[in-house]
Order: C-alpha cells, then structure tokens, then sequence
C-alpha cells in the first residue's frame, strides 16, 4: 500500500538540451542533478527526450530534407544498459539523488521516445516507451506496449511517468490512477512549434493537461520542459520561415499539488534553470476525500477499463511442429505492471 507519510523535496528542470550530442547532454544532465542536490532535491526531472534532444526537425519540412539529421540522431539515442546508460547510474549514485529523464532509446535500429527512473543508489527502477507517439513522431520512433503504463515502487514514493499528449489519453491517465501513484512525471519538449498558429501546442493547453492530470489524479506532478535556444534555431531552421515555425523560448516548467495548485513559481520562457518544491504525501489523502476517481468517486458497476499489460511481443513465433527459431521463438508471458523488460 502506498506510504502517505513521506516528504522530500523535489526538481522539475527548465533548459535546451544538447542537440544530437548524447556524451554532452548527459555532461548538462549531471550538472543539474548535482544542482538539484545541493538545493535539497531528492528528485530532479528531465524534459521528453533530452538525449538527444526533441527531434524539432520532423515538424518543419519535407522527408527529403529531414534525411540529414536521422544519423545523427539515432547514433546520439541511448542503449538501455550501455556504457553511457551506466554513466547516469554512476552519476545518481555519486550525486545522491533520484533521476528521472526523456531519452531516445536505441534498441537494434529502431527509436523509442523512452523515460527512465533510477533512484539515489544508482540501480535503474523503470524504464518505458511513449505508447503512441504522437502526429509526424510516428515517422521516426516505435511505440510502447501494455507494460509502459505502470506505476512503480521506488523509495520516494509510487512513480510514474507519461510524456507529452499522453496526458490527453483518458484510458491511459485512468490506467496510472489505479495504481496509486504518487508522484507522475509529466514530459514536455518545449511549446514553441507553430507559435499563435496551433492552439493545440500552446503552453496554456498542454500546461493546463499536466494541471488537469494532478487534480484527476491526486498526484503530485513535476512537469519539466524544454526549450528552444539559438543553437535549436541554428539547427533546425535554416529560414526566416522555419524560424517562424520553431520560436525561441518555450519553456514552461511546472510543479503542480494534487489538488492542483502550482507549488513553483516559473521561470521565464526562455530562461533555463530548476523549480524546486516540497513534497507531502499527506496532502494527498486530503485531496482524495474530495474525488478519488478510482476510489469512492468511482462506478465500476457502469464503467470498467480493459487493460492489457502485456510487454513486447516476439519477433518470430515457430509454427506447431516445428523447431524453435532462437529465444525469441519463446512464450512471453505477461508483463508485470512495472514494466520490466
């Protein structure tokens, strides 16, 4: 059961990531998670995949032109597990401090939009994939399965992490309710694509989907964000145009109670720091004797929710008869909620 008694302070990081450069953005993670702990966190959060960086150039032109950043990008994506994951382990452990961060993932020759926790000791507790990416994501990354949508033990309480729209997937938000979590996570890459042109994008709507999450859910959210630098720009947009499309700035961090309220002031939208802010479980309860929509404020007697946990799939399945076509030819059962792979 989760344990309502804890406090500790927690980190939600406002900064532009080192674009396509994965040795120097883990340089910059480490540099703000040893911040982080010298002002007292327990626990610093990264944007959606800050290693490498948002793959901003998805959104602003043809295939053709995209071509030249897919290498970069992919050899920048992080294996779970290597020599630069082991990296951010050591880096925890030696900092004393909890990080969860957005990376992209690297499994063979496919991306994922992945976050991770790993907590003070060093040892990686989680680690998931966006389900469905979103829009023009779809042309470059994988997705998730049944077992991303978990909530996990750690020593800081039940965490759990979702990145960008997947706040604007109700079965999913109701999902992660009904594990009793905690403290969410809450992934942002940065809102400055298309400025005063999609309203959709806007930091008003999406900062308002890691609000609504908090008071759904009566967590705690840490909502760090990204935002666009002029090394982006120089990047990314090679016109007036696209300079247009992708603005400077974007940066719209949060820390939000579960019942809602905003316990950080934030910074300015171009302005890279970290917003600090204590945490206390008990508030939790209080925020729940009002609506628990997975408790009392629930009907499962007229609604109810399918969920199918299962992990990875396997790549090849022999057909009855006949030999088995290497381990992954194996019966793979049921993920557990955590997730683990």
């Amino acid at each position: 059961m989760p344990d309502y008694s804890k406090t500790f302070r927690a980190a939600a990081v406002q900064a532009e990531p080192v674009w396509n450069d994965a040795d120097k953005g883990i340089d910059k993670l480490i540099a703000y998670a040893a911040h982080a702990k010298e002002n007292g966190a327990d626990i610093v959060a990264f944007p959606e995949v800050w290693i490498p960086g948002y793959p901003w150039f998805l959104w602003l032109d043809s295939v053709a032109w995209q071509s030249q950043f897919v290498l970069p990008y992919a050899t920048n994506s992080l294996e779970i597990g290597g020599e630069r994951w082991q990296r951010i382990e050591r880096a925890a452990a030696e900092i004393g401090i909890s990080i969860a961060f957005g990376f992209s993932e690297r499994e063979a020759g496919s991306l994922y939009m992945g976050q991770a926790v790993i907590d003070a000791s060093g040892t990686t507790l989680h680690t998931r994939r966006k389900l469905k990416p979103t829009h023009v994501e779809r042309t470059h990354f994988g997705e998730g399965d049944g077992s991303d949508i978990a909530v996990v033990d750690t020593p800081l309480g039940r965490i759990g992490s979702l990145n960008c729209w997947e706040h604007l997937q109700p079965l999913t938000k109701y999902a992660m309710f009904a594990q009793d979590e905690q403290l969410h996570i809450a992934a942002w890459p940065s809102f400055s694509i298309f400025p005063g042109m999609v309203n959709a994008l806007s930091a008003e709507v999406n900062n308002g989907a890691s609000r609504q999450y908090a008071v759904e859910g009566q967590t705690f959210v840490l909502a760090p964000c990204a935002l666009i630098g002029p090394a982006a720009q120089e990047l990314f947009a090679d016109t007036d145009q696209k300079k247009q499309l992708l603005a400077l700035g974007g940066g719209y961090a949060r820390i939000y109670g579960p019942d809602g309220s905003s316990l950080a002031s934030p910074l300015a939208p171009d302005e890279e720091g970290i917003l600090y802010a204590d945490v206390d479980y008990a508030h939790i309860l209080a925020a729940k004797n009002a609506a628990d929509p997975v408790g009392h404020y629930s009907r499962p007697d007229v609604f109810t929710l399918e969920f199918t946990r299962t992990g990875r799939l396997p790549k090849v399945s022999p057909v009855a008869g006949t030999a088995d076509v290497g381990p992954e030819a194996e019966e793979v059962p049921d993920a557990a909620l955590a997730g683990e792979r």
